[in-house]
């Protein structure tokens, strides 16, 4: 929408609300962004008028959004678990079906239980374990420092206790540990090389090497499953996120390594998206 014309100063909020050119709610979160209004304000100040330099600024966010950024990004924020969380070009924006992995990976957590989610981008999945169960030691690895200094933002902005180390994969961890995890949680790159999903919608503008291993999009997801039994303690869990169509190939490379209890788990629109399995052996 390249016609789409400058907000006018001048006009009232209701006006700018009316006009703007995205559905309602996107309309409302920009505007409520650009204003610092809260929707409550948005009504109770609807005759307001705008100033030249509130409406030259509305006009460049809407611009963006036309031009196909995720809103995430142009607010800087998306609510995860019920916690909002700071977002940037540098992770992935959260989404509500991988809280479907968190709720799992709570259950299975004993009382000062210990965690590694690997791969952490954002943070949002550390961050909503470590700020539901305080009693949790929680670690996050990621390759990324930008990512890693955006999970740790999130971390204090929620009075959340997670150690982040800079890792790929379980390199930073070593290997001379004895096992002393209680769950392992990730949501890696899973997307295969080429898939058309990489050049439509958000994804246009999310970090390529979070969204495919540039592979079969198991890779990943591999290295992961390989790598847990150093890790995890007996009976341990290993919960991860995966593609649509990739849950009979996770279970089998868990079946392979030995988990007991390999299982596939529903989102919200009833695809497998998370398997996982408990580490059975001394």
């Amino acid at each position: 929408m390249s016609d789409f014309p400058d907000i006018r100063p001048g006009v009232s909020l209701a006006e700018a609300l009316r006009s703007a050119p995205l559905d309602p709610l996107e309309n409302r979160i920009l505007i409520s962004h650009a204003l610092q209004l809260t929707r409550i304000q948005l009504i109770t100040q609807s005759e307001r008028q705008l100033t030249p330099d509130e409406a030259a600024q509305l006009s460049a966010l809407f611009r963006r959004r036309l031009q196909g950024e995720p809103i995430a990004y142009i607010v800087g924020e998306r609510e995860f678990f019920g916690l909002a969380m700071q977002v940037t070009p540098d992770v992935l924006i959260p989404r509500p079906d991988t809280e479907l992995l968190v709720e799992l990976a709570l259950e299975r957590l004993p009382q000062n239980g210990r965690a590694l989610d690997m791969g952490t981008g954002s943070g949002a999945i550390a961050v909503a374990i470590a700020h539901t169960r305080p009693d949790v030691s929680m670690t996050a690895l990621d390759v990324s420092e930008g990512a890693l200094k955006v999970a740790a933002g999130n971390a204090l902005r929620h009075g959340a206790k997670v150690e982040f180390l800079r890792s790929d994969w379980y390199a930073a961890l070593g290997e001379a540990t004895a096992p002393y995890l209680d769950l392992i949680v990730s949501n890696p790159p899973y997307i295969v090389a080429g898939d058309v999903h990489l050049s439509q919608g958000d994804l246009r503008f999310e970090p390529i090497g979070a969204l495919t291993d540039h592979a079969d999009g198991l890779s990943a997801l591999r290295i992961i499953i390989d790598g847990a039994a150093t890790y995890l303690k007996a009976d341990g869990w290993l919960l991860m996120e995966h593609g649509y169509d990739q849950s009979e190939a996770v279970r089998k490379l868990l079946e392979q390594r030995g988990f007991a209890e390999v299982q596939s788990w529903r989102d919200l629109a009833g695809i497998e998206r998370v398997s996982g399995g408990r580490l059975t052996g001394s």
